[in-house]
């Protein structure tokens, strides 16, 4: 695949660079994900930048794929140690489970502090991951009012800003950081169809194409015939959307791009996964 998306702007390498220093403050790290695509919205360089610190990895929008899709990722990283919690922010369900898991980290990080004739403290949790995953709505549901701002589009969050939730709990939210380079494009494309980075990184038809290619493969062709009656199997994604600007919108790609999109962002297509839990090669490599 050609280098279809490049996008670093100057205020996520400043947030890196900030992140990395905080890191060394907090006790646990809420890694959270989309649930659509697990594997790519993983950056790469968590485990090096966290080192032995618990993490919690959340799935969130775990309303955008099915409940067996679901079972499948908890079985797969379960296998290799992990445990994911899976979380709908924007509706607050599955948040109390992530809160009882950064109060566990802070129970341990106390007992390790009077061990040593220290007083306990509050524990400090860190919220990362890529843009627009869905990190502050998640932060509001944990502290229970609108402590940061939360929108569906990525770079919302610029400045590192801590939260306390309770007594136990402080949580840092850090803007959304991707990796110096998106080298790998077949991730890079995945975070552009969920609108995971921002806009300027992307050509609207491209990713749109790329969509339809994607979902043709994992096998959601019949849902595009049932949705726009239009036959997607024989077709390439780009004359799939082609046609569909043709038949539908006076043959204005860009706009039937841009709608097409937002069909699969805003759910209308239905619950669809872009990753399945059948990697497990993949999944023990990068986490």
């Amino acid at each position: 695949m050609s280098a279809l998306i490049q996008w670093y702007p100057g205020h996520i390498a400043k947030a890196e660079r900030q992140l990395k220093e905080q890191l060394k403050r907090v006790d646990v790290v809420l890694e959270v994900l989309d649930a659509r695509i697990p594997l790519a919205s993983h950056h790469p360089q968590v485990r090096e930048w966290i080192g032995d610190k618990p993490r919690v990895i959340v799935l969130n929008r775990m309303d955008t794929i099915p409940i067996s899709v679901q079972q499948g990722w908890k079985s797969e990283f379960g296998d290799r140690g992990e445990t994911l919690y899976f979380t709908d922010a924007k509706h607050g369900k599955g948040i109390n489970a992530v809160k009882k898991a950064a109060q566990a980290a802070g129970v341990a990080m106390n007992q390790r502090r009077r061990d040593r004739g220290m007083l306990p403290r509050s524990v400090r949790a860190v919220v990362i991951g890529m843009p627009n995953v869905g990190k502050s709505a998640l932060i509001n549901r944990l502290v229970g009012r609108k402590a940061v701002r939360s929108e569906r589009r990525a770079g919302v969050t610029r400045q590192l800003q801590w939260v306390r939730i309770s007594d136990e709990i402080e949580l840092l939210d850090a803007p959304g950081v991707i990796p110096w380079r998106l080298e790998n494009q077949e991730n890079a494309v995945k975070l552009a169809i969920c609108e995971d980075i921002g806009e300027a990184a992307y050509d609207n038809q491209r990713v749109a194409a790329a969509l339809v290619d994607l979902l043709i493969k994992l096998g959601f062709a019949e849902i595009l015939k049932s949705r726009y009656q239009l036959e997607a199997e024989m077709l390439t994604g780009e004359e799939y959307i082609y046609n569909l600007a043709q038949t539908r919108y006076r043959g204005d790609v860009e706009r039937v791009s841009v709608l097409f999109l937002n069909d699969f962002r805003k759910g209308i297509m239905g619950e669809i996964p872009l990753e399945l839990p059948n990697d497990g090669d993949r999944v023990t490599e990068e986490y």
